[in-house]
């Protein structure tokens, strides 16, 4: 009895000294954003490590706003911004998956008025050309259908399929495509074929009132290197309550860490999550892989465009801790999503600033992914 006990006893002081080892990706993690929040880079931060599996890491740091006065939350929820975009492409996946469209199809096939050059695919890959409205006469519009008088008004501004440049009007535009070949409104069609399955409770283009107290309040960063409180520039002034705006394809999700943690481990199964395919293999294959050739694509080198995502195809600088062929994408205020099939690993960063100088490259990522990195 001594005997085993004494075995049981070892084994169990061995993975306690694991433990302290450091094998934990929590504590470097932790460190790393304590040490953003310090510089003035951020308020704080929620992160997440997740597996095909489920959660390896879900840590919060800091505050929820620049005066320090509300502590974050694990389930703090953050304007993700152009983390939008991937769902707005898992949906216009889903509708080609039930043969309701084509991504080769063009544009004009559903909504007359635009160049008919216009493909679904050169919207979902950032090369159709496609104009801009102004802040002016975008804040005007109610639904998607609104943007649709804004945008055809636009001129092409390059040969669709010829070059890359990031394009809001056509992501926009494929969430009214949703609209029309669904019958359904594009809130209502992302919450009951994506966010109610994959259980991402709060995740929404309209947050409630009873969750407004876990939204957080964006920082900006001023001359001087203080934060102080700014603003989400897609509400043009509104509440984030306020359902007299349009559900915003490009970058109207407000979300969780852990609500998102579920749709990136969703993809880090090749489009299935526990029982239930979200995509065809072949639509998990098209979106994820390079959809732009040699097209110089995305905000920083080593940058291929899938559908609805950045593909990174020479690992370097920010992207020198994970493997080619991981995606993701991510949003103006400083969050981020990457998966990487080769590691069955995806990283997801919560923040919220408002003037980074390339959300894609900034320091917080690059202090995230590495101490994740660094702890596998």
């Amino acid at each position: 009895m001594q005997m085993k006990f004494g075995i049981l006893g070892a084994a169990l002081c061995a993975a306690i000294s694991l433990l302290h080892a450091g094998n934990d990706p929590g504590q470097k993690i932790h460190t790393a954003m304590e040490d953003m929040i310090a510089k003035n880079e951020i308020p704080g931060a929620v992160t997440v490590v997740v597996t095909r599996t489920g959660l390896a890491h879900l840590g919060v740091a800091g505050y929820a706003d620049a005066a320090h006065t509300r502590p974050l939350q694990k389930d703090s929820i953050f304007w993700i911004a152009s983390m939008t975009k991937p769902v707005t492409a898992v949906a216009v996946l889903m509708m080609q998956d039930e043969g309701k469209l084509s991504i080769d199809d063009p544009l004009v096939k559903y909504i007359p008025g635009f160049d008919p050059r216009i493909t679904l695919k050169h919207m979902l890959t950032h090369t159709s050309g496609m104009g801009e409205g102004t802040p002016d006469e975008l804040k005007t519009a109610k639904t998607l259908a609104d943007l649709v008088p804004i945008y055809t008004s636009k001129p092409v501004g390059f040969t669709p399929g010829t070059q890359w440049k990031y394009c809001q009007s056509g992501i926009n535009m494929l969430g009214r495509v949703v609209e029309i070949v669904s019958k359904q409104p594009l809130q209502d069609f992302f919450a009951a074929r994506i966010f109610r399955p994959l259980g991402m409770k709060d995740t929404t283009f309209y947050p409630v009132a009873a969750q407004m107290p876990r939204v957080v309040t964006p920082a900006k960063r001023g001359e001087d290197g203080k934060l102080t409180d700014g603003a989400v520039s897609l509400l043009y002034g509104k509440p984030a309550t306020a359902t007299d705006r349009y559900p915003a394809a490009n970058g109207g999700l407000y979300s969780t860490g852990p609500d998102y943690a579920k749709f990136a481990q969703m993809l880090l199964n090749g489009g299935s999550l526990n029982g239930k395919t979200y995509l065809s293999k072949a639509a998990f294959a098209q979106m994820t892989s390079n959809q732009t050739g040699s097209i110089k694509a995305g905000f920083i080198p080593g940058h291929a465009w899938g559908l609805g995502v950045g593909v990174v195809t020479e690992p370097q600088g920010q992207t020198a801790m994970v493997q080619a062929g991981t995606f993701g994408h991510g949003g103006a205020y400083g969050t981020q999503a990457w998966i990487d099939p080769k590691s069955g690993k995806a990283w997801i960063l919560m923040v919220q600033r408002t003037n980074f100088k390339n959300s894609d490259d900034s320091p917080v990522r690059l202090a995230f992914q590495t101490a994740a990195a660094s702890s596998n």
